[in-house]
């Protein structure tokens, strides 16, 4: 990490900390006063939003399907499958309640970061200790991308909108895929909730 003076706020991000079982305790070693800020989403649109993902950029890979299911018959979901492991946050969150209290963590809603990205910021500035200067003045809506797009400084004309691997179409998934997973995640995220005290309302 680099070197912070005082007043300042140093800021990293990767996808992966929150899933990575040596993470906390790393993180922990080098400060036990870290915020920690994770995004969730519905865990069923991230699997198949991973699985998109990993769709365009190897194209020969299994079914969605094949891959989620050790036995779809049996409603049996394959946990070992990053996808589908990704998403049962209840889990993970254990791992880092051994090492950080959950007042210095912060759960940031993806759906409600695209349908209200201001009001999500918001919230991350209260988190952080930080007078609310981005406001909704500071996004526009992009209907090419389904996104919001954060409009640079007032000297730059060009926004800030997320990346080409971002805002692709989803693969389409059986309605009966979808329940089976629904099912599976419901008591995970209903720990969840309980947990950091939000209802995300993903069912």
């Amino acid at each position: 990490m680099p070197r912070t003076l005082g007043g300042q706020i140093t800021l990293e991000k990767t996808p992966s900390y929150f899933v990575t079982r040596e993470a906390p305790r790393r993180i922990s070693s080098m400060s036990r006063d870290t915020k920690l800020i994770v995004v969730v989403r519905n865990p069923v649109t991230r699997a198949i939003s991973d699985y998109t993902q990993t769709l365009s950029k190897k194209p020969d890979i299994p079914t969605f399907e094949e891959l989620a299911f050790k036995n779809k018959s049996l409603g049996q979901v394959d946990t070992t499958w990053n996808a589908i492991r990704i998403g049962i946050y209840a889990l993970h969150l254990e791992t880092w309640l051994q090492y950080f209290p959950l007042a210095q963590m912060h759960f940031v809603s993806g759906e409600r970061l695209i349908t209200d990205p201001a009001g999500e910021l918001g919230r991350v500035q209260d988190f952080l200790g930080l007078k609310r200067i981005v406001t909704d003045k500071h996004f526009y809506f992009n209907k090419t991308k389904g996104f919001p797009c954060l409009k640079k400084p007032e000297d730059s004309s060009t926004p800030r909108c997320l990346g080409k691997s971002k805002g692709r179409t989803h693969v389409q998934i059986d309605r009966d895929v979808i329940e089976q997973l629904r099912d599976f995640y419901r008591p995970f995220n209903v720990r969840f909730y309980e947990t950091v005290g939000q209802d995300f309302r993903w069912d």
